[in-house]
């Protein structure tokens, strides 16, 4: 198989959670993209993207991302033979760097406090001809790529799921689970978008009923610290028939981080936590008291993963938090 012709990302299984099933009374099915090679469900979408351009001639890329779509761009791009630049913000952890560099083979720039400064300086590096930027997440290649998850979990899961849960930064993942949950005949199915109060640039969004620019991210789930939401996610919420935009506290998504630990011995980020926040907490539960979903009998939560996450920082937050 030529290079430029190999998927990149892994098909991944979706499993049903026998310790959070108890929680909940129903049965709770988990979609592992954690156990993709670069830690999380981004290589999909990014790889999706890159490999489309390099067998249209892209000689490089370069991407901003504070962690996981940089560890995914310079995976897909070592993987086809691509040199890659990632611009990471200052709250990046060191080892993230390191594993770009010492893993990967990419070069590294550390530029700006959050995403969005980074990611000016990217698109300056990005103006060769022969150069490809890569979004983390505003990108119809991207969401096309994030959409085969919902191919693979309609394949694996013993039937259509009653609800669909998923965690929200910029809004690619959203934005491929919609799509997907449409080619697969799941339109009917409720979607569940989590935020955590503090990177919820969706949540607010959809309030004013228009794009809104935060004006920092405060939460600890720096991967959902996109300041503005993808125009097209915006648009697909408003689509979607059945969707609720929830908030959980940073509390609650790091506290599902240590359950879900100890359930099935996983290290998964915040950004993550706050899907199965809405499963180890009252979220759904909330959500049919008040009307706003039917009956549940089987749930479907993306466990969208993350690399940026230690031992030693669960430990810190916990105590933080004291869980």
């Amino acid at each position: 198989m030529a290079t430029g012709d190999r998927q990149l990302h892994m098909v991944t299984p979706t499993i049903q959670s026998m310790p959070i099933s108890k929680i909940t009374g129903y049965n709770v099915y988990l979609k592992l993209e954690n156990l993709q090679i670069p830690g999380s469900f981004k290589i999909r979408g990014i790889g999706n993207l890159i490999k489309k351009a390099s067998q249209h001639g892209c000689k490089k890329i370069v991407c901003a991302s504070g962690g996981n779509a940089g560890l995914a761009a310079a995976y897909a791009a070592k993987t086809l033979g691509v040199p890659a630049t990632i611009v990471l913000p200052q709250s990046t952890p060191g080892f993230v760097a390191d594993k770009l560099r010492d893993e990967y083979g990419a070069e590294v720039k550390i530029h700006g406090k959050v995403w969005d400064e980074s990611n000016k300086h990217a698109t300056e590096l990005a103006k060769d001809s022969d150069c490809l930027y890569v979004h983390p997440f505003d990108h119809p290649d991207i969401w096309e790529g994030h959409s085969t998850m919902i191919d693979e979990a309609a394949q694996q899961l013993p039937c259509k799921p009653d609800v669909v849960i998923v965690s929200v930064g910029g809004g690619g993942l959203l934005n491929g689970v919609l799509l997907g949950m449409q080619k697969v005949g799941w339109s009917d199915v409720p979607c569940v978008a989590m935020e955590t109060v503090g990177a919820d640039c969706l949540n607010a969004s959809l309030q004013a009923g228009k794009l809104v620019t935060l004006p920092d991210i405060t939460s600890v789930a720096k991967c959902l610290g996109a300041l503005t939401p993808a125009s097209k996610t915006l648009e697909l919420t408003q689509l979607h028939e059945k969707f609720q935009s929830v908030l959980v506290e940073d509390k609650d998504a790091v506290s599902a981080c240590l359950k879900f630990a100890d359930d099935h011995r996983f290290l998964v980020e915040p950004a993550c936590g706050a899907s199965l926040a809405a499963v180890y907490g009252s979220v759904i539960k909330d959500l049919q008291s008040s009307g706003k979903l039917g009956t549940i009998k089987s749930a479907l939560v993306i466990v969208c993963g993350g690399s940026s996450v230690t031992l030693k920082q669960l430990e810190t937050w916990r105590e933080m938090f004291k869980l």
